[in-house]
């Protein structure tokens, strides 16, 4: 049990709170949201504060500090607990800078609680603020929490880096089976200083108790959605692979109750469910269902689709499941199934890392082989970067 009576797993916030000289002192801003919570769901910037941390800006990530925004919205309050709010979405290199000088923070404190996979922005706003940081001299602490896929997994390409985005900047896996403070050393090793001239002075604090093959529900850690299609530890699970239907005409399940675990379109029909099941994909069993998404793709209308079961967590791998489930639409499909081109490049290939996947599916190649990853995590990150056994 950790000191507070809260589960087998202490978070670095919780660390940081019951200790706040491990931040080193000086003017701290918090790089948080509603899910930076103490183990016992009491709101961390408060609690810091009364510690004796001299916390004297809030930072918030997409989505906003409140956690309301949906996907590619930012914003939020204009202070909280009676502190400013600075909102990093959308905002790098020297507005970035601008906004930390601005901030008068020596110290930045990092805790959002990410879900596992390179697509999900929050890994990429600790990224740029630690280039930021780097650069105008202000002190960087990670304050770790759990990978809730659990850490012994990695799945899917490096990112090529002519695919660098907001939802991929440096080259890890899709699933990249790290904790933030893991990515954070890999990040300030083999990134920031080729951005920022030289590295961030970087803390992390650990989560102590965690285990690589814990995965969200075995930490004794409450579940706060970290964004609002992300409700439940089950999205999560799937996220990696189906988040992929977002580079596709096909509805990904946002305006449901199950975002990412539900895939449907006006013109899948009755074939698709037997056709995957078919494929005897470890893990996992999909149901034919039909859904009418209340907002985003194909709002009000009636589609027909699967649902992912995940029936042995261990044995599923979400990013090789979703690739399976695009080849199959594009084969029962062909002249319906369509990517999504967006503003400009195919979000399939900034989602992916690459053109690959969406080359191979177009020329009926078999899409498989690109999801193993290249190593390892202890391989690709390296053993310096790995923080738990």
């Amino acid at each position: 049990m950790s000191a507070d009576g809260h589960g087998a797993v202490e978070t670095g916030i919780a660390r940081l709170c019951a200790a706040p000289a491990l931040a080193g002192g000086g003017r701290a801003g918090l790089v948080g949201n509603h899910t930076t919570v103490l183990p016992g769901l009491r709101p961390a910037a408060p609690a810091l504060a009364a510690a004796g941390l001299r916390l004297v800006a809030l930072f918030g990530p997409e989505h906003g500090v409140d956690g309301s925004g949906q996907a590619g919205a930012g914003g939020g309050a204009d202070r909280v607990a009676g502190l400013p709010v600075y909102d990093t979405y959308r905002c790098d290199g020297e507005r970035l800078d601008k906004l930390l000088a601005d901030s008068g923070v020596d110290v930045l404190v990092y805790d959002l609680q990410d879900v596992g996979a390179r697509f999900y922005t929050y890994v990429w706003t600790m990224f740029d603020l630690m280039v930021s940081a780097a650069r105008t001299g202000v002190r960087f602490v990670v304050a770790d929490r759990p990978n809730p896929l659990g850490g012994t997994v990695s799945e899917g390409p490096l990112l090529d880096p002519a695919w660098a985005s907001f939802v991929g900047r440096v080259p890890i896996p899709v699933r990249h089976g790290l904790t933030a403070g893991e990515l954070a050393r890999y990040f300030n090793t083999e990134a920031v200083p080729r951005r920022a001239g030289g590295p961030a002075e970087l803390t992390v604090i650990e989560a102590t108790g965690w285990r690589r093959a814990m995965d969200a529900g075995s930490t004794g850690l409450p579940w706060i959605a970290p964004s609002p299609n992300m409700p439940t530890p089950a999205t999560a699970a799937v996220y990696p692979g189906t988040c992929l239907f977002e580079g596709t005409n096909l509805s990904e399940g946002r305006g449901t109750t199950q975002p990412f675990e539900i895939v449907g379109a006006p013109y899948v029909d009755a074939r698709l469910a037997p056709a995957l099941n078919e494929l005897a994909l470890p893990g996992v069993h999909f149901r034919d269902l039909r859904y009418v998404p209340t907002f985003h793709k194909h709002a009000g209308r009636s589609l027909r689709g699967v649902q992912l079961h995940v029936t042995d967590r261990a044995a599923f791998r979400p990013v090789r499941t979703a690739v399976a489930m695009l080849a199959t639409l594009r084969r029962l499909h062909p002249d319906d199934f369509a990517w999504d081109r967006g503003d400009g490049a195919y979000a399939i290939d900034l989602l992916w890392g690459s053109d690959r996947l969406r080359d191979a599916l177009d020329a009926g190649a078999d899409p498989l082989p690109l999801c193993d990853p290249p190593a390892p995590p202890a391989a690709w990150a390296g053993d310096d970067v790995l923080l738990y056994s």
